[in-house]
């Protein structure tokens, strides 16, 4: 049986799940069609764009550009604020919607994930069929779009799903490579940033067939492994499994997808912060302790790597949960953009084991007794009444 892999992207996610939300809530106006973005403060320089609609794409507006270019561009702009906590709820509705079907299903990032359907084909029939149900039901359910690609693995899932937007279901399986990927830009193909794009055109490789039929020594002298990773991708080779999460009821996990690839450490110890509080919730809970902490990466090109540490002390609370789990985040990251977090513990047991002196255990008294206030105060006002005080002071910074 041939291997087939779905790639589910929201259109333009953080724009429509607004105006979705909007319209719910009594508003006579569509965003989508009208001159609005999704971004920053404009007053401030660093104000970007995070998402267009199609009027303002017509403008010439693009991602990721200075709000006040925007403008100009565009004079009669409506800029609306980011609001993460609607995104992930629409990013939940649509993952639990795909739950019914297989479990096996990768959030790859806020606005899209991965489906394996190999297993389940003999259930649900032809893929490219079943493709086309889901984006129906998705916009029938919550009022967004979504593009599907159907391939024989993730990478070309992905590119399937870019070919043309909106509300649409693409195939690039292996026998269609040479057709609809190879003509394409060599800036088009996954994982090619302008930087690499234009070093490649510098060495006249201007097309995905171009540089899928460059001698692989040759990228590889260029540009090291990431030229064996881009001549794989050329030709269309992933390998890649379907990174899903399962519950294990020997461990507590939290993670997160990101609503951008982040690579700021103030942000990401922010994330790190609160998916080892709600990690410590959890096993606070549960009446459990923890004697072996993990955290996993995941980057934007597929690739996860993970680690952890056996604990000599059991610990259930969330500085403790949070310090270990900054400590082992900062021995792996390779300080690029990462898409996805989690803070994980295990070898859980209902006694605290530790092997501490008595200025220690004095110390773990206290702490154990702050955590129970924080945890009162929390569960009568809300896991967000309270920040830690190193938090506030990068919030103002």
């Amino acid at each position: 049986m041939e291997r087939i892999v779905l790639h589910i992207d929201v259109n333009n996610a953080f724009l429509s799940w607004t105006a979705v939300d909007m319209l719910n809530k009594g508003s006579k106006v569509d965003i989508r069609n009208r001159y609005a973005i999704i971004g920053g403060d404009e007053t401030l320089r660093r104000g970007i764009v995070l998402a267009k609609s199609n009027p303002c794409k017509q403008k010439g507006v693009v991602t990721a550009e200075p709000i006040y270019m925007a403008r100009r561009k565009c004079p009669y702009l409506e800029i609306y604020k980011p609001n993460h906590e609607l995104y992930r709820k629409y990013s939940n509705l649509m993952y639990n919607y795909l739950l019914q079907y297989t479990n096996v299903i990768e959030r790859y990032s806020i606005d899209e994930c991965f489906l394996e359907y190999t297993d389940i084909e003999h259930l649900n029939g032809d893929p490219i069929k079943f493709a086309y149900k889901i984006k129906d039901e998705i916009y029938k359910l919550f009022g967004f779009t979504v593009n599907i690609g159907v391939a024989n693995n993730k990478l070309c899932a992905k590119m399937a799903s870019d070919f043309s937007k909106p509300n649409k279901v693409h195939t690039l399986f292996h026998n269609e490579i040479e057709t609809k990927m190879w003509p394409l830009k060599v800036s088009d193909l996954f994982m090619i940033g302008k930087k690499t794009a234009t070093k490649l055109q510098n060495l006249k490789i201007e097309t995905i067939y171009d540089l899928a039929h460059t001698d692989i020594n040759f990228l590889e002298k260029h540009f090291k492994n990431m030229g064996i990773l881009m001549y794989n991708y050329a030709n269309g080779i992933d390998d890649s499994k379907v990174e899903y999460e399962y519950e294990n009821p020997k461990s507590v996990s939290t993670s997160t997808v990101l609503p951008f690839n982040y690579s700021d450490k103030n942000e990401i110890n922010h994330i790190l912060r609160e998916l080892a509080q709600e990690t410590g919730k959890r096993l606070r809970q549960k009446k459990l302790y923890a004697n072996n902490i993990s955290i996993w990466i995941k980057y934007s090109d597929f690739t996860k790597i993970s680690k952890q540490e056996k604990l000599e002390n059991s610990i259930n609370t969330d500085n403790d949960i949070y310090n270990i789990a900054t400590n082992l985040f900062n021995k792996i990251w390779n300080e690029e953009k990462i898409r996805a977090l989690c803070v994980g513990v295990s070898e859980l047991s209902e006694t605290k084991i530790t092997q501490l002196s008595i200025f220690d255990t004095n110390k773990n008294i206290q702490n154990d007794r702050l955590q129970e206030t924080i945890d009162e105060i929390r569960d009568k006002f809300g896991d967000n009444i309270l920040i830690y005080a190193n938090d506030r002071l990068k919030k103002k910074k």
